[in-house]
């Protein structure tokens, strides 16, 4: 059966999908600034710390008990014009429990800047968080956050050369790989996305770098949308000499997909932390 989408902002409304979707994002909001206070006493919690001049450009890092072992970076996503990385925090639990070292950087939003300068963003902030903590890095990101780390991962980004060196593993959770849809969504008043934009920081678009080790992660309860997007990084870069994993986690939605983080004992951290 042919299928065409006719409602280009319903196909990717999450809200309007998720039984009681109105809980999000207060319910990040306690058990996130509940972490921070956790970590910040045990003196773990380095706390805003400057990447650039502006007044998001800013990540918290917290560290593990010990020398990190490599750094896990969590990009916030929020269509890129809304939240912070504040709302996140309680998400670092799962890779400080195996070692790593993890930052959370805020970012400017949309349309103060544009997409693209985004990403040069948070090139600027992994950069300067994998400064401080030596080893693997490892870069992940939902949904516009999961964009960026792709676009960041990508060939002709602005992340230095050391950094992405050290690339072990990118994990786009709930990903939006193709920025071609923002073109027709009411969203785009703000994002100010132009057909030329799209083509340049979409990384669907773009090469992965020789080496690269992609993990593509949603739930499989997400709109079509995500389930698409998700899949179309994986198979693309599959082709471009990447080495690529799908993983479409049962009965997840895109408000809870990223809990697992938090879970020490959950599955993912088995992918980048495991012997």
């Amino acid at each position: 059966m042919f299928h065409k989408i006719e409602d280009w902002d319903r196909a990717y409304s999450n809200a309007s999908h998720i039984h009681r979707s109105d809980r999000w994002p207060e319910a990040w909001v306690a058990p996130a600034a509940a972490f921070r206070d956790a970590l910040s006493a045990q003196g773990r919690a380095k706390l805003n710390q400057p990447y650039g001049e502006g007044a998001r450009q800013r990540f918290d890092l917290f560290l593990p008990e010990g020398t990190p072992r490599g750094l896990f970076v969590f990009v916030h996503g929020g269509y890129w014009h809304t939240l912070d990385n504040s709302y996140w925090s309680h998400l670092a639990a799962g890779p400080l429990a195996h070692g790593y070292a993890v930052a959370m950087p805020g970012y400017t939003l949309c349309p103060e800047v544009r997409i693209t300068d985004i990403g040069r963003e948070i090139a600027t902030a992994i950069d300067a968080a994998a400064a401080r903590i030596d080893g693997p890095v490892v870069l992940a990101g939902h949904s516009a956050g999961g964009h960026l780390v792709a676009r960041v991962a990508a060939q002709g980004s602005a992340l230095s050369e050391a950094t992405r060196d050290r690339l072990k593993l990118v994990i786009p959770i709930s990903g939006l790989s193709d920025l071609r849809p923002f073109l027709r969504l009411k969203m785009n008043e703000s994002l100010r996305l132009d057909p030329e934009e799209t083509l340049r920081e979409s990384p669907a678009l773009l090469h992965p770098p020789e080496g690269l080790r992609l993990l593509c992660w949603v739930g499989s309860s997400e709109r079509a949308e995500f389930l698409r997007q998700n899949r179309l990084l994986a198979s693309v870069w599959t082709g471009l000499g990447a080495e690529v994993a799908v993983w479409e986690e049962p009965d997840k939605h895109h408000f809870d997909i990223c809990d697992a983080l938090a879970d020490p004992g959950h599955q993912i951290h088995g992918v980048y932390a495991g012997a």
